[in-house]
């Protein structure tokens, strides 16, 4: 397969080649004309000519002879058009050959007159100079056939001049990907030795479909990438969404890209990841088209294996580098100027692709740094930044404020919301080096139920394990995620698992019974696909390695199989005075004034954590408009108020 890039990295035969070709043609044009040429002069040209066509590597014109299959006559056709865009002479030439100085351009009965084996199936749709757009007919008018003019394609001009570069009416539909700088890990470079050693034993014209399987396309892309280098191609990136939506311009689009495979070392990297489900139908026609219209090696990434192909397919799993991989990718960026904990605690926590370490290592070694601790907590940030934009379309993003010194509970849910974080931190351990992964294909993840009424501290609770952990904490939107279209709720899902994969999200499903609700029985269809995103959720669940915590009201209308499958169940219970009490002596910032509050008395109202909140905050807004410090007076005003809204009976005596 590096045959093609030394022909094309040879340009003194190439430029050889013209020269002889362009003399050799101008000397049957003379002669055409009425000049007096020795046949000797002609057929030595004609020889040396041929001789140099022979050497390998072959020159440009040549080469596509090879590729297109043309006939003696479609070569010195092609050869014919071609000269008038390199020798101005031709154009001359060709008017005086013709016995008519209007016709200073090649035709068809030029061409007849010139060349033996002439024949009319050369002008036909479907011989190589027309079908693959090589030669074009500027038909003008009533201008007989015979005598308009024939004009080579422009990029094919080029081409034979020795000017490789991808054809300008592509460039807007193609990307070039960049060829690779650093090995993969041997996880992914066992996967491009496998496909190279394949590829090794194809033809030419027996290329496979390679579907590179999985979500991460930046590593199938890295992929890809090394096995072109190897084979000595380039890789264009093409996204299923920019193709032509019209048949007729799909089939000319890739008419276009195989005439491109067939002149440049190319690989086409079709990159479905982005298909837009609501023009599911049409996508997946347009995908038919292509892939039984592309003949060049074409890399298909794709989420799961597309059982609808014609041709010889060959499918790879392809996931991130492992943690150890990814602990070793990290050391060799950042070397001696971390400590050796760094690697570890990144690669731990976050679960990212090569091109993903690169760039924060960059980013975080771009500016200077005194101190370790300084670069750890910076590489820290970073990749918490870097693992949100995917989420921030599907959930929101909780600012973690809230401490340890903020919860009011009972010990033993204290001790098991510490046991929660201590698992996040602690799952590669025991996961990985302490083998348990290798024993269990599912449960792999941390999950929790926050059980308790409303204001009875789950978010709180949720904000705390997450500050501590020092992770982002989403809450999940569920009008975003929960969709009345069937099947549609989970597609919502799956992206919003794959996304939080990548940085270990802690993902917070509040008033998880509408989302996470009992199975029903079967009565229709929508029953039928409402139990399958249910039994969906149930296997992501215990497949995402993060932390998904489910806050709900009533635990009871959750479905028992949850139940069976979470790992921690903690019960909020409604506060006892004591515990209201700790909350109203907790509820004011240090900054805010307050002057003589019977905490006591307060925590003699039956409220809930949430509405305590509540009432510090309004009765902090009294004070500022009364210009005066928050006292017992406003508070009591803020608990009224709190009362009425939650529509509880007033006794004027407890407020006196």
């Amino acid at each position: 397969m590096n045959q093609r890039q030394n022909q094309l990295d040879n340009l003194d035969n190439n430029d050889h080649f013209l020269s002889l070709a362009l003399k050799w043609l101008s000397l049957r044009l003379r002669e055409l004309a009425g000049e007096e040429i020795k046949d000797t002069e002609i057929h030595k040209t004609y020889m040396t000519m041929e001789t140099v066509a022979s050497q390998e590597p072959y020159p440009a014109f040549v080469y596509i002879n090879h590729q297109f299959g043309l006939s003696s006559f479609e070569e010195a056709l092609l050869l014919l058009c071609v000269s008038l865009e390199l020798d101005p002479t031709i154009a001359g030439l060709c008017g005086k050959a013709q016995q008519d100085p209007n016709l200073c351009y090649p035709t068809f009965f030029l061409a007849t007159s010139l060349f033996q084996q002439s024949t009319w199936n050369t002008f036909s749709p479907t011989s190589p100079l027309f079908y693959w757009g090589l030669l074009e007919i500027n038909q003008r008018g009533h201008q007989p056939f015979i005598t308009s003019p024939l004009q080579a394609d422009q990029q094919i001009v080029n081409y034979i001049r020795g000017l490789y570069y991808l054809d300008q009416q592509l460039a807007s539909f193609l990307m070039l990907i960049d060829p690779p700088n650093n090995p993969l890990p041997a996880s992914q470079q066992g996967i491009v030795d496998q496909i190279i050693t394949y590829l090794q034993h194809c033809s030419q014209g027996n290329l496979p479909i390679i579907q590179l399987l999985g979500t991460d396309g930046s590593s199938k892309q890295l992929i890809a990438a090394h096995i072109a280098t190897c084979l000595g191609f380039k890789v264009y990136h093409l996204p299923l969404g920019l193709l032509p939506n019209q048949i007729f311009e799909l089939k000319t689009f890739l008419r276009r890209c195989n005439r491109e495979a067939k002149l440049i070392p190319m690989v086409l990297y079709l990159d479905t990841q982005e298909q837009d489900s609501s023009n599911e139908t049409i996508s997946t026609a347009l995908l038919n088209h292509c892939l039984s219209g592309y003949h060049g090696l074409l890399f298909l990434d794709t989420r799961k294996p597309y059982p609808q192909i014609n041709r010889t397919t060959l499918s790879f799993d392809v996931s991130k580098p492992t943690v150890s991989e990814q602990e070793m990718a990290w050391t060799q960026m950042l070397g001696d100027r971390v400590s050796n904990e760094t690697p570890s605690l990144l690669a731990n926590q976050f679960n990212f692709n090569l091109p993903t370490i690169e760039i924060n290592a960059s980013l975080a070694l771009s500016e200077p740094i005194k101190k370790q601790v300084e670069l750890h907590n910076r590489l820290w940030n970073l990749c918490l930044i870097n693992s949100r934009p995917q989420l921030n379309d599907l959930a929101q993003l909780i600012e973690t404020k809230a401490t340890w010194d903020d919860l009011v509970l009972p010990k033993e849910e204290i001790a098991l919301l510490r046991q929660i974080r201590d698992q996040v931190r602690q799952r590669t351990q025991v996961y990985e080096t302490w083998g348990f992964q290798q024993r269990m294909n599912r449960g792999l993840g941390i999950s929790a139920m926050f059980a308790g009424e409303s204001g009875t501290g789950k978010t709180m609770a949720a904000e705390v394990i997450a500050n501590s952990l020092s992770l982002n904490l989403y809450r999940i939107d569920l009008s975003g995620v929960v969709d009345k279209y069937i099947g549609e709720t989970e597609k919502n899902l799956r992206r919003l698992f794959d996304a939080a994969e990548g940085g270990g999200a802690i993902l917070f499903f509040d008033e998880a019974d509408a989302l996470f609700g009992k199975r029903s029985q079967v009565k229709d269809s929508h029953d039928r696909y409402a139990n399958i995103e249910v039994n969906y959720l149930l296997q992501r669940l215990e497949s995402y390695k993060g932390l998904a915590i489910l806050a709900t009201n009533l635990k009871s209308s959750l479905d028992s199989a949850f139940l069976r499958r979470l790992r921690f169940i903690i019960n909020f219970p409604f506060p006892g005075k004591s515990e209201r009490q700790q909350m109203w002596q907790k509820v004011f910032p240090k900054e805010t004034p307050i002057e003589a509050l019977d905490f006591e008395r307060l925590g003699a109202f039956n409220l809930a954590g949430g509405s305590i909140h509540n009432i510090a905050v309004n009765a902090a807004f009294l004070a500022a408009q009364a210009g005066t410090s928050v006292t017992m007076s406003l508070v009591l005003s803020a608990v009224k108020t709190e009362f009425r809204k939650l529509e509880r009976p007033i006794n004027e005596s407890d407020f006196r």
